[in-house]
């Protein structure tokens, strides 16, 4: 979006022409949409942002439930946002530390900020960019004085005011029209930087959940977080924000919506020692990512009394019908040929139609191996490819 989208929106006109509209889901939905404006009267420029933003808000529903019919957003701002209930986490931690006021610098689209002012928490939020600072002004201003917001860099910014700093680095352009965490140096503010003003002022990081470990300072308790099933960040948290004695942590999320979350969550003061490769048992675990990632897998594999099912491969296998939030269980069916032949007849003889593909420690398309097995039958399953040392193995189960 560039400042004349955003000029042509921000009027009274444009605001009560997008409240009007029905929702936008589909291609068709937005040719509908494009037409009755345009017969209306309206410029095309016009229709196009409001239709645009029709769209963003029916999408954006994923994140912010019913508040989403009042904010504004960009593509990219839409897609890094924090949805709300992962941003009330935050704000959680926040406001648990004895922190009444926060600087979010980075703030994008005001996801973050919207978590800490519902929490009662003072809010400076800070955008570089024009475009997507306007819009947080925005989507924030219900809160009234509670959150101020201003186009600035993280680097400029004031601090004396506030008691902590949330920061989200990554490499943004005008408009966010584009905002990714892939390269580290790319990024504003850089982690360097980051990591500087968090040896001073206690301090949130957010970065993507697949940043180099080693990356990661000593003395930061770094936390990664997944939501139903997708492991979406990796927060750094410093001073009296970091937990004493925890420096690695995994939090899952389920059933996040905006409503709220079921919050289940693993510490440690460091990286798990995993257990012993056993023998396949009754049951197959595959941890969270979020586990995963924190290395924390040996933790939960105690307290399934359960084993690796390689030590190179982040599968767990019991005989115990035990379940953990930590991962996701199955019960183990058999153990199938690996050969799309000899599978398919297996699946077929089993009436399997319906076929769910998991695999770890192979070179293999999911969608293209379903197809060369040619499923038919009213039964469905869940097939394990994988590896066991230098053997390739084939594990039907079914979700417990």
């Amino acid at each position: 979006m560039d400042l004349a989208e955003l000029h042509a929106l921000l009027t009274p006109e444009s605001l009560r022409l997008l409240d009007s509209l029905a929702p936008v889901d589909s291609t068709a939905d937005v040719a509908a949409a494009v037409t009755r404006l345009r017969r209306e009267g309206h410029s095309p420029d016009l229709v196009s942002a409001v239709v645009g933003q029709a769209r963003l808000r029916q999408r954006a529903q994923v994140k912010f439930g019913q508040f989403a019919a009042r904010m504004l957003f960009t593509r990219a701002g839409l897609e890094q946002a924090t949805r709300l209930s992962v941003a009330a986490a935050h704000a959680g931690r926040f406001r648990d530390a004895g922190v009444e006021s926060v600087a979010d610098l980075g703030c994008g689209i005001g996801g973050d900020a919207l978590g800490m002012a519902g929490l009662g928490l003072r809010v400076e939020a800070v955008d570089a960019d024009e475009v997507t600072a306007a819009i947080a002004a925005f989507n924030l201003a219900p809160f009234g004085d509670q959150v101020s917001v201003r186009q600035g860099t993280a680097e400029a910014s004031d601090l004396s005011s506030t008691d902590a700093v949330w920061l989200d680095p990554a490499r943004r352009t005008a408009g966010h029209g584009e905002t990714s965490r892939t390269r580290p140096e790319d990024w504003s503010p850089s982690l360097e930087w980051a990591f500087d003003l968090a040896g001073r002022v206690p301090t949130g990081i957010k970065l993507g959940p697949g940043l180099d470990r080693g990356l990661i300072p000593d003395g930061l308790e770094a936390q990664w977080v997944s939501a139903d099933g997708s492991t979406i960040e990796l927060v750094l948290w410093s001073g009296r924000l970091a937990r004493e004695g925890v420096r690695r942590a995994a939090l899952v999320l389920r059933g996040s919506g905006p409503d709220g979350a079921r919050a289940h969550e693993l510490t440690a003061a460091a990286d798990a020692p995993d257990e012993p490769v056993r023998e396949l048992g009754a049951f197959l675990h595959e941890p969270d990512g979020a586990v995963i990632r924190a290395r924390l897998i040996g933790d939960v594999a105690r307290s399934l009394q359960a084993g690796m099912l390689d030590e190179h491969i982040a599968y767990l296998t019991s005989d115990a019908a035990l379940t953990s939030p930590f991962v996701s269980s199955f019960r183990v069916l058999d153990e199938l040929p690996t050969g799309t032949k000899e599978l398919s007849r297996a699946l077929r003889d089993r009436g399997v139609g319906t076929l769910e593909i998991k695999k770890r420690g192979v070179d293999v398309d999911p969608a293209a191996y379903r197809a060369a097995l040619k499923l038919r039958g009213p039964e469905s399953a869940t097939l394990f490819l994988t590896r066991v040392g230098s053997r390739r193995r084939a594990i039907l189960a079914e979700r417990v």
